[in-house]
């Protein structure tokens, strides 16, 4: 038998190996220490941080925490915070996958079991039903979702980039600026610089925008989360034409996550921008063959009528009325991309009242551009030219800086005679981004030119 004393001896030289500076050492049997790392995190545990926090999980650790939280919520079904961190996650998946008809009513199911769990001081499920409702352009829900979340815990800071969307979707900046103020006030970190991002972008300060999505991807704790923030640096680019630059961040975080399918279709858009029109179908196909949404068919589509294409153009408009319709069957509002679709491929008229309730239901810059475009194609330029005006001037503290939108607004004022204004508009519109659609780019540089230049002032008398 060991003698106490032994005992003793042999857990001392035990502790002596296995604790020194911080580290985890092991004694082999040759006698030297080798130096082990203390674990990481466990995918699905980083999974659960990525979307309780609102940033991009890799889709394998998501479809891995799903299974996790399925698992629990069969053997506790009165785990509230397991019910709502399952939806929430179903969120994420659907909108990584563009599965909305499979997974948004799963995760609306599984919110409202968190919540009729725990009724009452459930923030956490309030704020995955808003993350839902944006998720499904729904804004005046994710509003309404977002203040009761915030209401219960105004110092949970998770809950303000919901209020931000929400607010932007309806096309009121300054409240939604406000929502960034509170929510830097309470954290800092990547989620808040690229919230701050998206925030500047829409208040006209471009350079803070780049500036803060490089600070975001700088600091970002996972490769799927700095992929994200890289896609969206990436469309900051693309919006103010620099297409190399674009093109760089959109090939960066498809190598960094594969799964990053925004960034394939960015790849798309920039490539197309740059003459390399077979790489350019190539990345729009690989976007759609796995987050087929209905925005991806319609630029696809528009890229192959650009080529005089038309049947191939024309299957990609056939998906996206595809996908519009079973999108709506997971609740989401695809009347935006059904109405700018309508507009130029289709019905005016239809896109003209698609758009027109829209409107009245969340009155967002977005739909602003859409109905006064569709307006324009439908005939009705001096009606169409007061959305345009809503679309591009500061309302309610946004200054938007858009090709498209300026485009639209300079055609339209052209329709109506007024070619001073119709001249710095379609100007505006190829000096931010001279590549912005590959059909209505060269219709906004011939409008240009017809126009000429700004006649001279007249000569005063002597």
């Amino acid at each position: 038998m060991v003698s106490r004393s032994r005992r003793w001896l042999l857990v001392g030289s035990l502790m002596g190996c296995l604790a020194l500076g911080g580290g985890v050492l092991l004694c082999l049997p040759g006698g030297g220490p080798a130096v082990r790392r203390a674990p990481g995190p466990a995918p699905g545990a980083q999974a659960g941080t990525a979307v309780r926090t609102g940033v991009a999980a890799a889709l394998p650790d998501l479809a891995l925490l799903i299974g996790e939280r399925e698992n629990r919520v069969r053997a506790h079904p009165r785990d509230a915070r397991s019910w709502a961190v399952l939806g929430t996650a179903y969120v994420e998946q659907g909108r990584r996958t563009a599965d909305a008809a499979a997974l948004y009513p799963k995760a609306e199911r599984a919110l409202r079991t968190s919540l009729k769990v725990r009724p009452k001081a459930n923030a956490e499920a309030l704020g995955g039903l808003a993350a839902l409702a944006n998720a499904r352009r729904d804004f005046r829900a994710a509003l309404s979702y977002g203040e009761a979340a915030r209401k219960l815990a105004p110092t949970r800071w998770t809950t303000y980039p919901q209020l931000i969307d929400a607010y932007t979707g309806l096309g009121d900046y300054m409240q939604a600026s406000q929502a960034l103020d509170r929510l830097t006030a309470l954290h800092s970190g990547p989620v808040v610089r690229a919230r701050a991002a998206g925030v500047y972008w829409d208040q006209g300060r471009r350079e803070d925008a780049q500036a803060a999505l490089a600070d975001a991807a700088a600091g970002a704790s996972s490769p799927a989360e700095r992929a994200a923030w890289l896609e969206r640096a990436g469309q900051l680019a693309w919006e103010r034409g620099e297409r190399a630059d674009a093109l760089r961040h959109f090939q960066e975080a498809v190598r960094i996550d594969p799964d990053q399918r925004a960034a394939q279709a960015g790849r798309g858009r920039a490539l197309a921008a740059l003459g390399r029109t077979s790489e350019a179908l190539h990345a729009y196909r690989m976007a759609l063959a796995e987050q087929p949404l209905p925005q991806y068919a319609l630029e696809l589509g528009e890229l192959y009528e650009s080529l005089g294409r038309a049947r191939a153009a024309r299957a990609q408009y056939d998906l996206l009325r595809a996908r519009v319709r079973q999108e709506a069957a997971g609740g989401v509002d695809g009347e935006l991309v059904l109405g700018r679709f309508e507009a130029d491929h289709g019905d005016p008229a239809s896109a003209v009242r698609r758009l027109r309730a829209e409107w009245r239901r969340q009155p967002g810059i977005a739909v602003a551009d859409a109905l006064g475009w569709a307006l324009h194609r439908a005939g009705d330029d001096k009606e169409a030219l007061a959305f345009a005006v809503i679309a591009t001037d500061r309302v309610h503290g946004g200054a938007i800086h858009s090709a498209p939108y300026m485009y639209h607004r300079g055609a339209i004022e052209r329709a109506l005679g007024t070619e001073g204004p119709a001249r710095r508009h379609l100007r505006e519109a190829l000096r931010i981004n001279p590549y912005f659609s590959p059909l209505l780019g060269p219709e906004a540089r011939a409008a240009a030119a017809r126009l000429g230049d700004e006649p001279a002032p007249a000569e005063l008398p002597e």
